[in-house]
């Protein structure tokens, strides 16, 4: 499609940590073929910190306030005074999808497959759940609508400041770490976006390392303490918990001295993955929450997907739990782990 002249554009993305962070490519896509416009990002306001100091960003609003969804006409008037030319419904809801409509936004981009579409005036004929492609990408191919040129090589960064790098120097040696030190982080948590490898090949996987002279801590917040104490009791003293009350671009400040962030599919891995960490994840064999779709987009990576044809609970058919996860065994995962941070196994 014809590029159309355009001097204010929003993007909307009010879910989680990695939905956000496989939007970001289309903030520096869009600021290379509009140079000039003002560029809004919609977002919930846990998630703010990871958009800020994205290059072309010129404004960040907030969905929430206080931990709750702004009322409706309060973030319409806060919509209008923007006077957007354009809007992508990433993360499309009908809610969303009326807000841009009445805010008289004249290009609104959006699935062409919601009831609701009929509040988009420029729609995309994909269906994610078909998975032929990466999340990432999917977003980026949206920017179609408005004549982008879409990047053929994405690789979501986050801006992480001094201040934040002085944060993690300040944890690392409140945790004791020396500068030499070689640290693996291990985050078992996935708040249920995807199946699990279980916490006991996590306490495994950390009593492995250990043995190889790195530090291993595991991370998570507050809500994952329990998770977390668990697979530290079971490492028997192999690990430490890292209970992060941190601003995100801190938490992945702190993930960028590690040698390796090892987890499940969750929004850490790609924070991990867009701050240049090695990263070894663990996918289910479901499509719709396979790594084609979410894995993390960074060079240095290790992947590991079971095989649902070898699974005695899903006996080939659709994903039933997490037994199939049980297929990634810990020598497996260990040796990735010391691969990716240039060691070799005895």
């Amino acid at each position: 499609m014809e590029k159309t002249q355009i001097n204010r554009v929003l993007i909307v993305r009010t879910d989680r940590i990695g939905d956000v962070i496989l939007t970001l490519p289309m903030i520096s896509a869009l600021h290379s073929s509009f140079p000039s416009a003002s560029l809004a990002i919609l977002l919930q306001s846990y998630t703010k910190n990871l958009a800020e100091g994205q290059d072309g960003l010129s404004s960040i609003i907030v969905e929430d306030s206080q931990g709750k969804k702004k009322k409706f006409f309060s973030l319409l008037s806060e919509l209008r005074t923007y006077k957007f030319d354009a809007a992508f419904a990433v993360y499309p809801r009908f809610r969303i999808a009326l807000l841009l409509r009445l805010a008289g936004i004249p290009l609104r981009i959006g699935t062409a497959f919601r009831w609701y579409s009929f509040l988009f005036n420029r729609k995309v004929y994909e269906h994610r759940k078909t998975v032929e492609k990466h999340e990432a990408e999917y977003n980026l191919s949206m920017l179609k609508e408005l004549g982008c040129k879409v990047p053929g090589k994405i690789e979501p960064m986050l801006v992480i400041t001094q201040k934040e790098k002085d944060k993690a120097a300040s944890i690392r040696d409140h945790l004791g770490l020396a500068y030499s030190d070689m640290v693996v982080l291990l985050h078992p948590g996935s708040r249920g976006s995807a199946r699990n490898w279980k916490p006991e090949n996590f306490a495994s996987l950390a009593s492995m390392i250990a043995r190889k002279k790195f530090r291993v801590f595991i991370t998570g917040t507050e809500s994952e303490r329990d998770l977390i104490d668990r697979i530290v009791r079971l490492s028997q003293g192999a690990a430490r918990p890292f209970i992060s009350s941190l601003s995100l671009k801190e938490y992945g400040a702190f993930i960028q001295t590690a040698s390796v962030f090892a987890a499940n599919s969750t929004g850490p891995l790609h924070i991990a993955s867009a701050v240049g960490t090695p990263v070894v994840g663990f996918y289910p064999p479901v499509k719709v929450m396979s790594a084609k779709r979410w894995g993390p987009l960074g060079k240095k990576k290790i992947i590991f997907t079971p095989d649902p044809a070898l699974c005695s609970q899903c006996a080939g058919g659709p994903c039933r739990g997490n037994a199939c996860m049980d297929q990634i065994t810990v020598e497996q995962a260990a040796e990735a782990v010391l691969k990716l941070a240039g060691e070799r196994t005895e």
